[in-house]
């Protein structure tokens, strides 16, 4: 079987368990709506729309420019191995706020599997024509991640899997390894605030692609809990980590949520801005 196709349940195992480890106190990802969609053009898929609080997970200079509880929306698209990805509609959470002084952001992340070395170097060609681009590769064994998310455990250098034979991978391991996959992924951030947008822009590319590298670490190091699922087993366990998740999360919101869509339209005080077309970045990741 091809390694992309098996990956779709890692995908979703990782996703879901990841959430819920990074949910905690008030902040991760609450999961608004996971149901069946059908799209005309790419066919039977998922459709899923999560609520992700961060504030504490800000760096101070934009803890500064926001309010001290919000959350971004992010809608996906998923239809494996192609799937889209937007986050968007910073909102802020206090019913009196009365100043929507919060600028137009938002990511785009549009996902295709191959099992290939990366080598695809026209993959995005209809999706980012005659655009600035910047190719990142990123090696989920040999690249480092943040000294705070690091576990031994998950470390593909150390990890070796009992159950496919596959792990510790080394120092080129991409040239010698077989089964293997490229994760493709086309990143594009807009922050439309003159004197804000290339920090915010830069920052929001580095938190993606962490995140990306560790998502897809992990996705390796938990494959002996994944491999002998069925797509049902699957979806029945992100369905239950899903409930999970969001009681940790949510308890905090409760009163403040519904709240949110009550907020005045009007604006007292706006952000005029100007900006520039935001760099297009290019993540290939690859996973063995």
């Amino acid at each position: 079987m091809c390694l992309h196709l098996t990956y779709k349940i890692g995908q979703l195992y990782m996703i879901s368990k990841h959430s819920h480890e990074q949910s905690d106190r008030g902040e991760g990802v609450e999961v608004v709506q996971n149901e069946p969609f059908e799209d005309p053009n790419h066919g039977n898929g998922q459709f899923t729309e999560k609520r992700v609080y961060l504030n504490s997970k800000l760096p101070s200079w934009a803890r500064a420019v926001v309010p001290k509880i919000f959350y971004v929306t992010e809608k996906a698209w998923n239809y494996y191995p192609y799937t889209i990805t937007g986050k968007s509609s910073i909102k802020p959470m206090y019913k009196h706020l009365q100043c929507s002084f919060l600028p137009k952001f938002s990511i785009h992340i549009e996902t295709k599997y191959e099992d290939n070395k990366g080598s695809n170097n026209s993959i995005f060609d209809s999706e980012a024509k005659d655009v600035e681009r910047e190719v990142c590769f990123i090696d989920i064994a040999c690249d480092e991640i943040p000294e705070r998310y690091y576990k031994e455990s998950e470390d593909p250098k150390h990890f070796k899997s009992e159950k496919t034979g596959r792990g510790h991978l080394r120092e080129g391991w991409r040239d010698s390894h077989q089964p293997i996959m490229c994760s493709y992924k086309l990143v594009t951030v807009k922050f439309e605030v003159w004197g804000l947008q290339t920090r915010v822009e830069q920052f929001v590319h580095k938190v993606v692609r962490d995140i990306l590298l560790i998502g897809h670490r992990q996705a390796f190091a938990w494959v002996d809990e994944w491999y002998d699922m069925t797509m049902d087993d699957v979806r029945e366990y992100e369905k239950n980590m899903h409930e999970q998740t969001n009681i940790k999360v949510c308890n905090q919101h409760s009163s403040t949520v519904d709240d949110i869509n009550s907020l005045d339209k009007t604006s007292v005080c706006r952000f005029f801005s100007a900006y520039h077309p935001s760099l297009h970045h290019i993540y290939l990741l690859y996973v063995h």
